[in-house]
């Protein structure tokens, strides 16, 4: 594998886990080298690099790989934190751990089965769409006393969770929009409205293989 400058980040736009490594990185004030794929046709290199064939993947200088997006995301804040979005597992970090796990758990789960119902055999969009729903009551309570879910300001926690929710807002945004959630529904448009969303949402081409032309951020 030929070392490059900076890092190399495989990413897919819409991709939620791929959206929570790249607010990291924004956060963190890195840069790196985007490629856009498609995740019908995933490039070679990005497949030498990870069989795995998921995004987020991150090929660092030195050659190693990070093929998670938490690994990604804290890779990113480790190397500098100017927004402090790591404080929430200094003083409790089961909780944020419990929290995150959940997300990309049960979460995830009914998430997956409520928005393509049909891709997963027997499964009742109306149950899963439910039992999602009562994990972002969960949320829309935790928000209460501050309005993020770390503390007094945005931080990972609330980073990595939000893709997620912006996603079980696609199928129905009439019935997500009347549920009895104003601190969830609160702090979803304003991430949706900040200008850290519009940089992480930016259109980039797909990679095509050839000479890297884009940084992220910045496109």
């Amino acid at each position: 594998m030929i070392k490059a400058s900076r890092p190399i980040l495989y990413s897919f736009r819409r991709c939620p886990y791929a959206m929570r490594a790249r607010l990291a990185i924004l956060s963190s004030g890195l840069t790196c080298t985007h490629r856009e794929i498609l995740l019908r046709d995933k490039p070679e290199a990005m497949l030498e690099a990870s069989p795995k064939g998921t995004v987020p993947v991150m090929v660092l200088p030195d050659g190693r790989v990070l093929e998670e997006s938490l690994d990604v995301a804290f890779w990113a804040l480790k190397e500098s934190d100017p927004e402090g979005w790591l404080a929430p597992w200094s003083p409790d970090a089961e909780s944020a751990k419990a929290l995150l796990e959940r997300n990309d758990g049960p979460f995830k789960h009914h998430l997956d089965r409520y928005k393509y119902a049909s891709r997963y055999e027997g499964a009742d969009a109306e149950e899963h769409r439910a039992a999602g729903a009562l994990i972002l009551a969960d949320i829309n309570d935790r928000l209460a006393d501050s309005g993020y879910l770390g503390g007094g300001a945005f931080s990972f926690l609330d980073a990595a969770i939000l893709p997620f929710v912006r996603q079980f807002r696609i199928p129905d945004k009439a019935w997500f929009d009347a549920q009895d959630w104003p601190m969830l529904h609160l702090w979803l448009n304003n991430f949706l409205e900040s200008e850290r969303f519009a940089v992480v949402m930016h259109k980039y081409p797909v990679w095509d293989g050839g000479k890297d032309s884009y940084a992220f951020p910045g496109g």
